[in-house]
Order: structure tokens, then sequence, then C-alpha cells
């Protein structure tokens, strides 16, 4: 609130927003000239997303006009939301520096700089582009830096562009990165037999919200349609999908009409749904600080959670590495199967549930409830053929019409001729009648004798060519 610099640090789920929104919006001038007075830089959309909307609900009754910026959507709306005026601006670093340098955002005023979820920033590679925004603010404001952990590049950052800044821990400095709430189970388990195990944990007693965390695009969308089959109300969100059906999933989730949300990384910051109650891991995470943040959506604001992960017998090292960087004690999976005992006991699974949700239980909307948001403004896109294809086929068009002639009768095709030399003589024929190839006795009657010329002795000797010496 006195507006000295700040590092933040603390566990996913531990309230960051508003610990850095209360300030920023208590220190705005309002109204405004229109010029961003604040901006928050975040990692993802969907936290770009979560922030805003956190944002706008601290600020329903003090009139701050509140935009966020990313990429996936027209530049033509963010573009006519910046001139008519912002108080406080949230985006991503590519498209908030994309509208910085095209000079339609102007950050000439910020006096309040917030980088949330440094760390994430860094391994997507946006330090230089963050590097450059903090270049284009003035020096004279307040920047609060958090993060969940502090690797160099990010201490680094700090020491250059935060002025004496007070580090603040919300929690001690032995507390364990993941909360005492999350139950933890740990099986091994055969990838053909993943989907039958994520099908019964789905059905186990008091299971709410539940998010599946897969590695690739891929192994999301398929888990997602393989649990729409079997009766599931799924969702995918991913990076092949685009921004308004990735939006569609969220506010389906958010709102209940879909319950199971099946995402890769993209999604494992920025979502806070407080309802989420259980967290699958369908693939052993990369390391210890992305199975952290994955299993960070369970168990926030004082809520119990339950944390799932399946492990495959090729990821079983990598399990053990991220077992041991947190200290979980679980370095070996318990070997498990859709039918193994030890899996219904642990998560409550009815003795009677199969591999698909039974017709009286699919009680939810579905995604097809949802609207998706039209991002092109009511615009659709025209399909151009290329100037090449359009040149083949009236090139095509133009060899199979035949012209009629003066006396109505139909021309035929032209011939094409082609000249050749035979023997030092011209020899004409058309592509219809080719001339006949001649034979070996007539190549060598018409062939002109070449003649070599040899010196022996001084004196010049002159051979034939079919001559034999």
């Amino acid at each position: 609130m006195s507006g000295d610099d700040i590092i933040g640090q603390a566990r996913t789920g531990m309230g960051k927003t508003l610990g850095f929104g209360v300030p920023v919006l208590h220190r705005l001038r309002t109204p405004g000239d229109g010029t961003p007075q604040a901006l928050v830089v975040v990692p993802t959309r969907e936290l770009c997303l979560q922030v805003t909307h956190d944002l706008t609900d601290a600020s329903k009754h003090l009139g701050v006009r509140i935009l966020s910026i990313y990429g996936g959507r027209p530049y033509e709306q963010q573009i006519s939301a910046l001139r008519k005026g912002v108080d406080v601006v949230v985006g991503t670093p590519g498209r908030l520096l994309d509208l910085a340098e095209q000079r339609h955002l102007v950050l000439g005023k910020v006096r309040s700089l917030v980088l949330d979820e440094a760390d994430e920033m860094l391994d997507l590679g946006f330090l230089p582009d963050i590097e450059r925004i903090l270049g284009m603010v003035p020096e004279e404001r307040q920047t609060m830096l958090f993060s969940a952990t502090m690797p160099g590049p990010i201490i680094t950052l700090a020491r250059t562009f935060l002025n004496q800044p007070t580090h603040i821990r919300a929690e001690e400095n032995d507390q364990g990165a993941i909360h005492e709430r999350t139950r933890q189970f740990v099986y091994r388990a055969h990838s053909l037999d993943k989907e039958e195990i994520v099908a019964r944990a789905l059905q186990s007693e008091g299971r709410g919200l539940t998010m599946i965390f897969a590695r690739t695009k891929r192994t999301a969308q398929k888990v997602a349609d393989d649990l729409a089959e079997r009766g599931f109300a799924a969702a995918a969100v991913h990076g092949d999908l685009g921004q308004g059906a990735r939006e569609k999933a969220l506010r389906a989730f958010r709102t209940g009409k879909v319950d199971v949300l099946v995402a890769t990384d993209v999604a494992a910051r920025g979502i806070d749904i407080d309802d989420v109650t259980h967290v699958i891991n369908f693939q052993c995470p990369e390391d210890e600080k992305t199975y952290v943040h994955r299993i960070g959506r369970t168990g926030r604001a004082g809520r119990t959670g339950v944390a799932i992960t399946l492990v495959d017998w090729d990821e079983e090292y990598r399990w053990k590495s991220i077992s041991d960087a947190l200290t979980l004690d679980m370095p070996e999976p318990v070997e498990t199967y859709s039918t193994s005992e030890h899996l219904y006991a642990d998560l409550g699974i009815p003795a009677d549930a199969t591999g698909k949700l039974p017709e009286d239980m699919q009680t939810r909307a579905g995604l097809d409830a949802e609207q998706e948001e039209d991002l092109t403004g009511g615009k659709k896109r025209r399909r151009r053929s290329s100037s090449r294809t359009r040149t083949t086929s009236r090139t095509k068009e133009t060899r199979t019409k035949e012209t009629p002639s003066g006396d109505g009768e139909e021309r035929p095709p032209r011939q094409r001729q082609r000249r050749r030399r035979r023997a030092g003589e011209d020899v004409t024929a058309t592509t219809e009648e080719a001339p006949k190839a001649p034979d070996a006795a007539e190549k060598a009657a018409d062939k002109p004798r070449r003649q070599r010329t040899r010196r022996r002795s001084g004196v010049e000797v002159v051979r034939d060519a079919g001559e034999t010496s």
C-alpha cells in the first residue's frame, strides 16, 4: 500500500491476485484520462482472463476500466477498447509488446507494474519480451514481482528492474510446496488401461469438478473424446483449439455444464475454480514444478482435494525424481489396473462401477449447451484460390475448347509441327504422324566420316575414323 517494490513468493492458491490487485486498485486516480495507470503481465491467456475477472469483481463499485489483452483475438477489438480509454491493462507479453510498438498501447503513465507468475514466463521464453516492456514504462513506478519459485534469472531480473524490493514469503521456509489438505495417490498403470481407470475414478464418492492433465495436445483431445463417448460431460483445452473454443470450454467448466476438463499444461496455471475436487495426471509430469502446479488446481481456499497420478512403466524414473525433490516418500507407485481392489478402496468407487457412466447419472448439460463466442466480429473469411490454380484451370479450358469456323463447322485442333534435321537436311513432321526411326544401316550410310590427323616423324598422316590401326 505504501508503494514500495515487492517480491512475493507463495504456493499456488494462496490469493496472490488480490494481494497485488487491492493495492493497485487503491492507488488508481479516478476518473483517469484513459491512459493505462497500471499494467499486469501474465504468462498465459487463461491466467489473463482469471486476473481480469478477479480485478473486475474487486472494482465493481470503483468505476475502473479494466482490459485484458492477449493473443488469439482480433487486434481491432483491443485497439478500439484502448482508444476509448482504460485504467488497468492485464495482458500476455507478446500481444502487449505488439500493441505498444504500434503505438496503440501507451505505457508512459504506468505507475504500478505487476509481473505475475514470473517463473512461468521464464519457462515459456518470455524474458526478453519482459525486459523490453520494462524499458517502456517510467522509472518512477511501483513494481511487484510474484513467483512460486525464485530461479537465478528471476533474481537477476529483480535486481535489475526493482528498487530495493521487500521479499515477502507467505509461509515458513521449510513449508512443503503442496497443500496438506490434498490427498495424493500414485498408481503404476498400463497405457491401454488408463482410460478405464479414469472412467472409474470419475465415479468416486464426493467427486465434483475434475481436471485431467496430459502432456500432449493429441492425448488431451483423445481422452476428452473417449470420456464423452463413455457418458461423461467432458471438454478439452489445448493449443490446437482456437481461442473461442478454449474460452467456451472454460466457461462450460466454470458454470458446471461440463464437470471434466482435460487440459495440457497451458491450463495448469490461471484456472482458479474453488470447486475442483479431483486432479488426475493422465501422464506423469515432466518435473516437480509441473506436478505442483497441476495438483494445485485442487485443495484451494481451505478446501480438501484428491490428486491422482498414473505412471507408466517407462515413466518410473521421472516419478522417482519428482518424489525425491518434493520429499513425498512415494518413490515406487503401486501396480494398479482398472479392476484392482485397492483402487476402489482408496478413491471410494462403488463396487458396481464400470467403464461407462450410468444414464441416470448423466445430468450435466454438456459442452454443446455453451455457445462459442464469435471472435471474427461477424465477418466471414473468404477462401481465395491461388493464382496458380486459376491459371491452370484456364489453360485446360483453352486446350480443350474447339474454335468454330466461319461456315459453322467445328475446326479441329491445330497440329503442332516440329523441325528436325537429318543428315544436314530439314525434316518436318506433325505430332500425329511421327517420322519413322532409321535403322542402323541407314545411320551408318548417312553418317559423315570423321577424319583424324596425326603427326608421325614430322609428316602428317590422315586416317579415316572407320579404319583400324
